[in-house]
């Protein structure tokens, strides 16, 4: 039987893989740019990471989670999301008490959902998590950082939605006044809503339901049950966006898919990518630190999804993804293998940035050259017999119309740069 992956975890062939590589620099230059410190977490935890992070009533946690117990009989959990893993990191190892707070991680998630396009069982992430910051200041650095990628990556049809969920006060007060109206009209909700009713009647607006559209539109808003601390934060949130002309709208439906949000949440989305339109999202968890353990500690932060983003920008990356080496390296002798090795190192040792292929397997010239053409390389080199006789080699352009010639190995390495740029 033919062995294939695993449904909803790809594989990322060297044909794309170029493409992954830029996005990646290009965003973490950005981070580093900004003075956010990168954090390399575990892709398992202990199911009780996610439990009491994320909510026993999400979708996450009852239906997505990848769960087993291991050998010792602990329930371990893939990561579905990064935050609940890097709070457990930043508690365990400290990391509240040193100056610096903001932190950025990147890696896979696993979710066991149904694969589509844009969202698979293995996806990848770009997080970040900002912790003992309380002000609207932070959230706009924050949002006005993504702006910032998009802005690297020549995306421009992505639109910013922002709302606030208050206190956990006002949840809670805001949660009593959804039961009492969605509890008013049950026999219109579905399965999934009375489920969600009993449990977190804010989950209700995150619907996907087109038949309850108009059942939520008509729901109470958050807003009216936001204490004046609340609306000031958002109030001055939106004023520092507006400065910084970064176009939003106000979604008051807007509450996200885990319990621990509190205060501001945001997405950027799009229509491009049909119904999974979401690229990035994050907001404010001010009561997540408490919960695993901590003291009381205000933290905000976000998630991109790099399948998404690589796809909105597929073109871009793919225009500047050039995998080609710059210099191909053929050589006659099989006797002289390791003098030949050694000027490819001499290269690499000289100008590192370059790619240098030495060329391995044998074979004729006119082979090697064949090979050297198809690798796009911008140059060959190549060592025949008269350049080992002479302690010469041959440069040969492969790209234009430049005429090959042969020079001393001692002054080819600085030959080379008027070629290679």
């Amino acid at each position: 039987m033919k062995l294939q992956s695993i449904k909803g975890m790809n594989d990322i062939t060297p044909v794309n893989s170029g493409a992954w590589k830029i996005a990646e620099n290009l965003l973490i230059k950005i981070l580093d740019g900004y003075g956010y410190q990168q954090i390399r977490l575990p892709i398992m935890e202990k199911t009780a990471v996610f439990e009491r992070s994320i909510g026993d009533v999400t979708d996450i946690v009852q239906k997505e989670m990848y769960t087993f117990e291991d050998r010792n009989g602990d329930s371990l959990t893939l990561r579905p999301e990064g935050t609940a893993g890097c709070v457990r990191a930043i508690l365990q190892h400290g990391l509240l008490n040193q100056q610096n707070r903001k932190f950025w991680y990147i890696g896979p998630m696993f979710r066991h959902e149904r694969p589509q396009k844009g969202r698979y069982r293995q996806f990848h992430q770009i997080g970040v998590e900002v912790f003992d910051l309380e002000g609207p200041d932070i959230d706009s650095e924050l949002i006005m950082m993504t702006a910032k990628m998009w802005e690297v990556l020549e995306l421009t049809d992505l639109r910013l939605e922002i709302n606030t969920l208050g206190t956990v006060e006002n949840r809670k007060k805001y949660s009593r006044e959804l039961f009492n109206y969605f509890s008013s009209h049950r026999e219109k909700l579905d399965a999934d809503s009375i489920n969600r009713l009993e449990r977190n009647p804010m989950r209700i607006l995150d619907s996907k339901n087109p038949a309850l559209r108009e059942l939520i539109d008509e729901a109470p808003r958050l807003d009216q049950c936001l204490d004046a601390d609340s609306q000031r934060h958002f109030d001055k949130l939106c004023e520092i966006l507006s400065k910084a002309n970064i176009a939003f709208s106000v979604n008051p439906h807007l509450v996200r898919g885990l319990d621990y949000y509190s205060n501001t949440v945001f997405e950027w989305v799009t229509d491009r990518l049909g119904a999974q339109g979401t690229v990035c999202a994050g907001g404010r968890y001010d009561g997540l630190v408490e919960l695993l353990g901590g003291k009381p500690t205000c933290a905000v932060g976000f998630a991109m999804g790099l399948e998404r983003l690589i796809e909105l920008c597929a073109q871009r990356l793919n225009r500047e993804n050039r995998d080609a080496p710059d210099i191909y390296i053929i050589s006659t002798r099989e006797d002289h293998v390791a003098e030949v090795m050694l000027y490819a190192e001499s290269i690499r040792n000289v100008a590192p940035d370059w790619r240098v292929i030495c060329h391995c397997g044998g074979g004729s010239i006119k082979s090697q050259l064949r090979k050297a053409d198809r690798s796009e390389a911008a140059l060959a080199i190549i060592f025949g017999e008269q350049e080992f006789t002479d302690g010469t080699v041959t440069i040969k352009p492969l790209r234009n119309q430049a005429k090959q010639f042969t020079i001393e190995q001692s002054k080819s390495i600085a030959a080379l740069k008027s070629f290679i740029r």
